[in-house]
């Protein structure tokens, strides 16, 4: 057990720690929201979309930003702290607010925080580990994120339903995971640097390699298949799965892929992290297809949990890969971009999921991210290679 762990340091298991704390308090907030929304505020459905949509969209594009700014300064830390502290301090305001227009405020800046601290705390992550462990560290961080995700919801539903706790109030205690996680970083020990170069506002695009392009574009094309996990809680709904069903295979979704994060991480330090790329590109493949043709609940229920084994994979690698590509000094940047195409490209993999949907039917939107996956995965085979580490 200590060889298969081996290689990774105090500070790995603290991020470790902050994303599983952080997750816990963002994850509370999912089973609540849309019926504090609709129900307590008297919101109707769609401005559940639009706060959504805005706040993921702030996520995104600051990503990009505050990898710049944390390489621009060579501190990781600060910024990741900061980013901590303000997403805890936000759940508290969403449960305070009287007006949905408050709420997008306050979920904004949540998701502005979170977008903030991502790109630096992945710079840590990368450099709490040398390069032959990277893999595992990303895998660790993965449990992390993952479990926190599965503990989140199911906290609340347990503060709701077995203690009688006001849906209000909830948002209240979430920041005392929030802050825990705060703690974590504050706990973690940033080494000086002696960078050789510094970043402009343009990310210097010149520092970063030819390899790194492709990896990005490779990241695009299967991203623009890969859409909101909303459309196959959805499908499993439509096929006649019960609310706590749904919820229930949703949590196992998230557990499985906070246990295949580490091992997934793992393989890539010895298996390499392409192959370990497309075999998550594959398993993704193999899901979306089979609800697209898929009507049995039990068989939607597997796919599901299978989907977490991708979803566990493709985090742990796909921030690795990137990390491996770029030099020390342009590391936060180099993830914070690769999290941004993310994030966007699956912003219109959402639009165009949801459009396909409305029109043809929902079979029609995971056909089109199974051939997606499909062409993204060739587009892996043949554009990526050697990385720079």
């Amino acid at each position: 057990m200590k060889r298969y762990f081996a290689g990774l340091s105090r500070d790995t298991f603290l991020l470790a720690l902050a994303s599983l704390f952080s997750d816990i308090s963002t994850e509370m907030l999912y089973p609540v929201l849309p019926v504090f929304l609709t129900d307590t505020l008297g919101a109707k459905p769609t401005v559940i979309g639009v706060i959504e949509g805005i706040a993921v969209a702030a996520q995104n594009v600051v990503q990009g930003f505050s990898g710049w700014l944390s390489d621009k300064l060579q501190r990781r830390k600060p910024i990741a702290l900061a980013g901590y502290i303000v997403g805890a301090v936000s759940k508290p305001i969403i449960g305070l607010s009287t007006t949905w227009t408050q709420v997008l405020g306050a979920r904004s800046l949540d998701r502005l925080a979170a977008g903030t601290r991502s790109a630096p705390r992945d710079a840590l992550v990368a450099a709490s580990a040398r390069p032959e462990d990277r893999g595992k560290a990303f895998g660790l961080e993965g449990i992390g994120d993952n479990l926190g995700a599965f503990l989140g919801p199911l906290i609340a539903i347990a503060l709701i339903a077995g203690f009688a706790v006001e849906i209000r109030s909830i948002f209240v205690l979430a920041i005392i995971p929030g802050l825990l996680a705060a703690v974590m970083i504050l706990m973690v020990h940033e080494g000086g640097s002696s960078p050789k170069r510094k970043t402009i506002l343009d990310l210097n695009v010149r520092h970063f390699p030819s390899g790194y392009w492709r990896y990005l574009g490779v990241t695009a094309i299967f991203g623009l298949g890969n859409s909101s996990n909303s459309f196959l809680i959805l499908r499993t709904r439509n096929l006649g799965a019960s609310l706590t069903k749904t919820v229930l295979i949703y949590a196992v979704f998230n557990l499985v892929a906070a246990l295949a994060s580490y091992p997934a991480g793992y393989l890539s330090d010895y298996l390499g992290r392409k192959q370990m790329l497309v075999i998550s590109f594959v398993v993704f493949l193999v899901v979306y297809s089979g609800f697209g043709s898929v009507s049995d609940v039990r068989l939607i229920s597997l796919l599901f949990i299978l989907y977490g084994v991708f979803q566990g994979t493709y985090r742990a690698v796909g921030k690795t890969l990137a990390t491996d590509f770029v030099s020390a000094e342009m590391r936060a940047s180099g993830v914070g971009l690769f999290s941004a195409t993310v994030g966007l490209s699956g912003l219109f993999a959402s639009i165009i999921g949801g459009e396909l949907w409305t029109r043809y039917g929902p079979a029609s939107t995971f056909l089109f991210g199974a051939a997606m996956s499909a062409a993204g995965t060739a587009a892996a085979v043949l554009l990526i290679r050697k990385t720079a580490t």
